[in-house]
């Protein structure tokens, strides 16, 4: 068989993630303070199609453009409100772009949107519910019910699953959110800062799990402040600062830039 050139490697992968031109813009009622969210809402409609006196705008992702690919795990990195999270929610439907597009080819799903859990729930009923949110058929969550509780590790310590989620760690929380999440294959899977909690032997099971979503011709995104686990999970990196997407490219050559820019 013929080696491909790399024009025809191109041509063949899929897209699964275009965003084009993209603005993200949020509007801040910055004269609520006091009011109603009834009469505040009101005002809005009121004065619909025109600029709204008190509101201030947060131009949070501007002109960003990018094409994802299936198999391909997308590393976000950047400062503190450089827009990573708004871009991720833009992704998943949650955001209105005020101009520009998102295209997507299948489901996104966000982890911790989509496994909504309830802090009333034990962690048992939690993973039922969740694993729903996320798609997954009461058979389904039946199979991987114990795997989801063995990956999280939360009952390591006892058996916190049958307690409510209350009185769960924000750590454990999240590594429960993580776990359901891991449970499926997605087509696009979107992790904001995930791998941040829990000791380094979840964050191994978790980069491993990420590796494996790959292989199963999902995309994958990862927003964090680790860039230890960009590394070892990613082979590409989008840099936003300020909104705006300052590099896109091979993750070694992106965080080598990055790194310049923050000193670290």
């Amino acid at each position: 068989m013929a080696e491909q050139t790399p024009q025809e490697t191109e041509q063949s992968r899929i897209p699964t993630v275009i965003a084009d031109e993209l603005h993200i813009v949020y509007r801040v009622n910055a004269g609520a303070k006091g009011r109603g969210s009834a009469t505040a809402a009101l005002s809005r409609i009121v004065k619909r199609g025109g600029e709204e006196r008190g509101v201030r705008k947060v131009h949070a992702v501007k002109g960003v453009s990018f094409t994802a690919y299936r198999g391909e795990a997308v590393g976000l990195i950047g400062s503190n409100g450089s827009g990573k999270s708004t871009l991720l929610r833009a992704i998943a439907g949650l955001l209105p772009a005020e101009k520009g597009r998102v295209y997507t080819d299948g489901q996104p799903s966000l982890l911790g949107v989509n496994a909504a859990l309830m802090n009333d729930l034990t962690g048992e009923r939690n993973v039922i519910l969740g694993g729903l949110a996320m798609g997954m058929s009461r058979e389904q969550i039946r199979e991987r019910y114990q795997d989801i509780v063995d990956f999280s590790g939360i009952n390591e310590k006892g058996d916190f699953i049958t307690l409510p989620m209350r009185t769960y760690s924000s750590g454990m929380a999240a590594r429960l959110r993580f776990s359901i999440a891991a449970a499926k294959d997605h087509d696009v899977l979107m992790i904001d800062e995930a791998l941040a909690t829990g000791d380094r032997k979840f964050q191994k099971r978790s980069e491993a799990r990420i590796r494996e979503l790959r292989k199963e011709a999902g995309t994958v995104f990862l927003v964090s402040h680790n860039n230890k686990s960009i590394r070892d999970t990613c082979d590409r990196v989008l840099w936003l600062e300020r909104g705006e997407l300052r590099m896109d490219g091979a993750t070694d050559e992106v965080l080598k830039e990055y790194e310049k820019f923050t000193g670290k």
